[in-house]
């Protein structure tokens, strides 16, 4: 009996792991650390060797990292059916403004509730937000700016600028 129980619990969570949706998140989240990592070389780069202020290096790692961020996921988690993806530019301006939306929008807010109001420690309160933008990001993106609008466009990650 138990070890039936246990070949059939295995079998389920053989099928689970195999879920599209699921792979798609592992693979959201490859692409994410890989730009974590580049966003820790932008940033200090930016500011160790360039010497450039705190504010326009946060600019310049958002400008770069964003635009990686869609370049990956458009070709290796977000890839559009045959025939049904949108323009590419559209799904960059969303994915822009999906980024800004959560990182600059609510992860300021956030920050300041859980710092000044409630008194948590900044490495402690960004470590937390990772488990609301995350998840957050991924939907935004899966749902809304690499959704094909049923409209038959060319492949959003087309290095063509042609429609």
């Amino acid at each position: 009996m138990q070890a039936e129980r246990l070949k059939m619990n295995l079998r389920q969570l053989s099928r689970r792991l195999r879920d599209p949706a699921l792979i798609q998140f592992v693979k959201f989240g490859m692409v994410g650390a890989a730009n974590t990592l580049l966003s820790y070389l932008i940033i200090n780069a930016s500011y160790y060797v360039f010497h450039l202020h705190e504010q326009l290096c946060n600019l310049i790692n958002f400008l770069i990292t964003v635009l990686v961020s869609y370049l990956l996921n458009s070709r290796f988690v977000f890839k559009p059916q045959e025939g049904k993806a949108q323009l590419w530019y559209k799904a960059l301006a969303k994915v822009y403004a999906s980024y800004a939306l959560t990182e600059l929008v609510l992860v300021g807010l956030m920050l300041f509730v859980q710092e000044r109001l409630l008194g948590i420690p900044p490495f402690i309160a960004t470590l937390v937000n990772l488990f609301v933008t995350i998840p957050l990001n991924f939907f935004l993106n899966k749902f809304w700016a690499y959704r094909n609008n049923g409209k038959g466009q060319e492949n959003p990650s087309a290095d063509n600028g042609e429609t």
